[in-house]
């Protein structure tokens, strides 16, 4: 051992000897030389012990009398405190030089000073080459992996250590289990757990520490809290070891409730859960924590403030978070890398560019998520040239800087420009691929989406929970049940069905392809279910139609303590829109406010307008808009006009669309509505006016489209489409079916025609409207009783709604269809929005 690693560390000790002399002056030099005059290495002991590291090395060198292993150890140590890597090494030096390596305890001393320093592989040189180990010198070792990596080489080292007949101590124990933690090695810490219980050191509280962590790590929060429940004594480390664990697994009400029976919280227990809470979406819960930690006097933390700036970011808390900026800058602490990340990441997420390019200029170290926050900023807010430019200046671009870039192209919709810097990554991750992915699934583009994510499946890069979680409502918008199905099988496989982002996409994914039963049933097993969960659940039941249900899982909801939010309340008032629940709906908007403290927005009114709509409550509407307190926009007046169209209120449709043809004159959607309303009153030549000013206003009238997926193939046709290689079988099978129709009682409702031809015209069109054309495909693609599932980009017309019900009961099959507001699901002739939608 003194001679290999000794030649390396000689080579460099008279350069770095220089360096520390030339640090000191003269007089300190004679001081220490004063000093070794006596006994050297009390000298060097006393020197150590107040913290003069590099004195304490002058004196060693210029001592030319051999010093005692304890002056080594007291060496050896103050490298460690001062975490002073190279003046280690030229301790190393030195104890080499004089014959110390051979020494019994000065090589463990060694190792552990590398280690402790963070330098792995010269430990393992110096370990590798001791004549003798004991536990200590295992324990440096597993230590040091576990700590720095890989964590693998501390498991290899448990097992050689037992193997050689060496028995771990409760040191060793506490070592080890960390790396089993990084590695979510489940089955190792349970096999070392095993050990434990038989050595008996399950009441070593370092030991228990280092299981509750352990299995937290691994998902195992049971298990966790079975330990920690089973601690004779918990130190600081083991609560805020369990309260970690539930913050981060979503259980942030049992965090607290762990974190409030806590005798003594420190820095560490409060960061943990504002960290909790905002990892949750609890924003403004975390902002109170944070309150209640200032109020208690425990002085934050670097990670408490990246915490509490990243909670305003997500929040855009401008106000707050330059509070917190200017917090830090009166306590006067020099800012680590992250905090000033989080800073340029806060500004820019709150719109204020300037103040985070001031930051990011002003910072004293950058790193690559420095770069990104500010690039991500840039993007974010539309500046995608500037974004570039910043990109093309960063000294190295890695992964996450790449993919911020995409992100940021995708966002503003310049999907072509993604897809291109996509295609010259010079290595992909998953995050890469799944933001690509979900830059088409936002941009509407869910086809693109899915090939993205085939290309994915087909590659080196497999898909993790997060791109299952974004690419799900690919398969929602083109309501590809068979495609969402098989994808749900692959989660299931690779264990990601627990997550709960994972878990809330497939109930979204299921709902929107027309199958609540499968999305109650995947709610059902989410544990623990987040605001989001009982969201995506009720606004499942809303769009069904099925408003009772809806108001009974709300119900459930707040008996498991849930809060709900401004979404929540969103998609109640959307349940009683469906269902008629006037009453019920009015008790939910006033509750907002009185109960909730959550004030109404824009799509709150839009609702309660469309609800009233509905019932024909018209006037009502109409007196509920003007007393508004926040001026009515386009959505609010579109849900009365909607109304009006329902209830052919001509008086009140012109006053409405005026409205809208003022907010929006570029907006389709009022005129065709308008022209709809004189068409089915047989106003033709008010329904030409209409034409002639979307005419000269270019606007243009988006075409009804449907959509089917057979086989796990979707198919799109448009009214009176003759382009699908189908086209004759589909036309026969509508013949077919009309005939069958007619024999039953069904008679055209023509005034659903928007054309002034005759009524032998007008029964042609209404045949071959894109639903119906939609079921056809499904019927002769498909087997007797399969379930024929269809969406629609625009609302059902009454007649293709009735002659769907007839359909349904002629060929016995259910069919469910998915327009612009609601699911009908049709069986043995009847509806269940009972025509009211």
């Amino acid at each position: 051992m003194a001679v290999r690693i000794y030649d390396r560390q000689k080579n460099k000790s008279a350069t770095c000897l220089g360096l520390i002399f030339s640090l000191h002056s003269r007089s300190t030099t004679a001081s220490a030389a004063k000093i070794q005059g006596n006994n050297a290495s009390g000298s060097l002991k006393a020197l150590c012990e107040q913290g003069h590291l590099k004195e304490a090395l002058q004196l060693l060198y210029l001592n030319e009398q051999d010093v005692d292993s304890s002056a080594y150890v007291s060496l050896l140590q103050g490298c460690i405190k001062k975490k002073a890597l190279s003046e280690g090494k030229l301790v190393h030096a030195h104890m080499a030089e004089r014959g110390f390596l051979g020494d019994k305890l000065l090589p463990n001393k060694l190792a552990n000073m590398y280690a402790k320093c963070g330098s792995v592989r010269d430990a393992r040189r110096v370990f590798d080459q001791m004549p003798k180990r004991n536990v200590f010198s295992w324990n440096v070792m597993i230590s040091a992996y576990a700590k720095h990596g890989p964590a693998e080489e501390a498991l290899a080292l448990f097992r050689q250590m037992k193997h050689m007949g060496i028995q771990p101590d409760p040191f060793v124990f506490a070592s080890v289990l960390p790396a089993c933690a990084h590695l979510a090695a489940l089955d190792h810490g349970k096999e070392i757990h095993e050990e434990i219980k038989k050595k008996g050191f399950q009441s070593d509280t370092f030991v228990a520490n280092g299981l509750v962590d352990m299995y937290a790590k691994c998902g195992r929060i049971e298990d966790a809290r079975n330990v920690f429940d089973k601690m004779r004594k918990r130190d600081l480390v083991s609560w805020n070891a369990m309260i970690s664990a539930y913050a981060q697994s979503g259980d942030v009400d049992e965090s607290m409730s762990l974190f409030q029976e806590m005798p003594k919280k420190d820095v560490v227990s409060w960061t943990a859960m504002i960290a909790g809470y905002a990892q949750n979406g609890h924003f403004e819960e975390a902002l109170e924590i944070y309150r209640q930690m200032q109020v208690a006097g425990v002085k934050p933390n670097m990670k408490t403030f990246a915490s509490v700036i990243s909670t305003c970011a997500n929040l855009g808390a401008l106000d707050y978070g330059i509070e917190v900026h200017d917090e830090i800058l009166r306590i006067g602490v020099q800012c680590d890398v992250f905090v000033e990340s989080a800073l340029v990441d806060m500004y820019a997420k709150c719109g204020s560019l300037e103040q985070a390019r001031e930051v990011f200029d002003t910072m004293h170290k950058r790193n690559a998520i420095s770069w990104t926050a500010m690039l991500a900023g840039y993007a974010q807010n539309g500046c995608v040239d500037e974004a570039l430019k910043l990109f093309q200046k960063m000294p190295q671009r890695d992964v996450v800087s790449w993919t911020a870039m995409i992100a940021g192209f995708a966002q503003n919709g310049c999907l072509d420009q993604a897809l291109k810097l996509f295609q010259e990554m010079p290595k992909k991750n998953s995050v890469s691929w799944t933001a690509m992915i979900a830059g088409y699934v936002q941009n509407g583009q869910s086809e693109e989406a899915l090939k993205i994510f085939r290309q994915m499946q087909q590659s080196d890069v497999k898909p993790d929970s997060n791109t299952y979680a974004t690419v799900l409502p690919a398969f929602a918008n083109l309501a590809a049940l068979e495609q969402g199905m098989e994808i749900h099988e692959e989660i299931i496989k690779k264990g990601f069905q627990s997550d709960v982002f994972v878990a809330n996409a497939l109930v979204d994914m299921y709902a929107k392809c027309g199958s609540i039963e499968n999305a109650c049933n995947v709610f059902e097993k989410i544990h623990p279910k987040s605001v989001i969960s009982w969201n995506t659940m009720i606004a499942g039941y809303s769009m069904h139609g099925a408003g009772k249900e809806a108001l009974k899982l709300f119900e459930q909801m707040q008996l498991c303590n849930a809060k709900p939010n401004h979404v929540t309340l969103l998609s109640l008032l959307s349940a009683c829109c469906h269902s008629g629940l006037v009453v019920e709906g009015w008790h939910f908007f006033h509750c907002m406010s009185q109960s909730y403290q959550i004030t109404p927005s824009m799509e709150h009114y839009s609702c309660m307008v469309d609800l009233l709509g509905r019932a024909g409550l018209l006037n009502e509407a109409l007196g509920f808009i003007v007393k508004m307190p926040i001026k009515p926009g386009a959505i609010v007046w579109g849900c009365l006009l909607g109304a009006c169209r329902i209830h052919n209120n001509i008086e009140l449709a012109e006053h409405v669309a005026e409205q809208l043809f003022q907010l929006d004159p570029s907006n389709a959607a009022p005129y065709v509505l308008l022209s709809n309303i004189y068409a089915a009153m047989g106003k033709w030549v008010k329904r030409e006016k209409v034409w002639k000013m979307m005419n000269d206003l270019n606007v243009h009238k988006t075409p009804g489209c449907s959509w089917i997926e057979v086989d796990k193939q979707v198919n799109a046709f448009l009214s009176g489409d003759k382009s699908h290689p189908q086209t004759q079988e589909i036309y026969a099978e509508l013949e077919k079916l009309s005939t069958q129709m007619m024999m039953a009682g069904y008679v055209a409702n023509t005034k659903f025609v928007l054309n002034d031809v005759d009524d032998e015209q007008k029964e042609h069109i209404l045949g071959h409207h894109s639903e119906k054309l939609a079921i056809a495909f499904g019927l002769i693609n498909t087997s007797t009783g399969t379930t024929i599932r269809v969406i629609k980009n625009l609302r059902v017309c009454g007649d293709c709604h009735t002659a769907i019900k007839f359909i349904s009961k002629l060929v016995a099959r259910e069919i469910v269809v998915r327009d612009t507001n609601r699911f009908h699901h049709f069986k043995d002739g009847w509806c269940s929005c009972k025509d009211y939608w």
